[in-house]
């Protein structure tokens, strides 16, 4: 190859050179492959700003549990993935972090005919070792559905 073609071609990304408002947002924009439970669950619309991330999930019958509604795991996990990823978008190239715990509260029941559901995570305090969030989800009519909040360990 001449160099300009070696130009040319696309520079491969290195995930442990990106800070995690980068990774998340190569994930987002396809340049990297989006977390493999993101496409288990048909998660979608992901985005937002260092400090906050939302994702969206079109709810269907595949989420249900016996009762006719969106399974508990399930809100959990798209509250997760809010609250955890904000604190992800956070973090230098070369920090880690780590779910401490989960605390979720249900408020209202969400099926099919709820609409989209928006899950919004928002960093409530970030130190040197741990961070706090916390995240809402909303269904398409802006009424609150749940709400979590969750405790990360950063590492290096």
């Amino acid at each position: 190859m001449t160099e300009t073609q070696d130009a040319a071609r696309p520079t491969p990304l290195d995930p442990a050179t990106m800070t995690g408002y980068e990774l998340l947002m190569a994930m987002r924009d396809g340049l990297l492959p989006p977390a493999p439970i993101a496409e288990t669950l048909g998660m979608a619309d992901f985005d937002g700003e260092p400090g906050s991330i939302s994702v969206t999930l079109h709810p269907e019958h595949r989420h249900y549990n016996p009762l006719g509604t969106v399974h508990g795991g399930v809100i959990s996990t798209l509250l997760d993935t809010a609250a955890a990823c904000s604190v992800h978008s956070l973090l230098a190239a070369g920090e880690g972090y780590t779910s401490l715990d989960l605390t979720v509260k249900f408020l209202r029941p969400a099926t099919v005919d709820s609409g989209r559901l928006r899950a919004v995570g928002t960093v409530v305090h970030r130190g040197r070792r741990t961070a706090l969030a916390e995240a809402q989800l909303f269904d398409a009519r802006d009424r609150l559905v749940a709400h979590a909040t969750s405790s990360c360990m950063i590492f290096a």
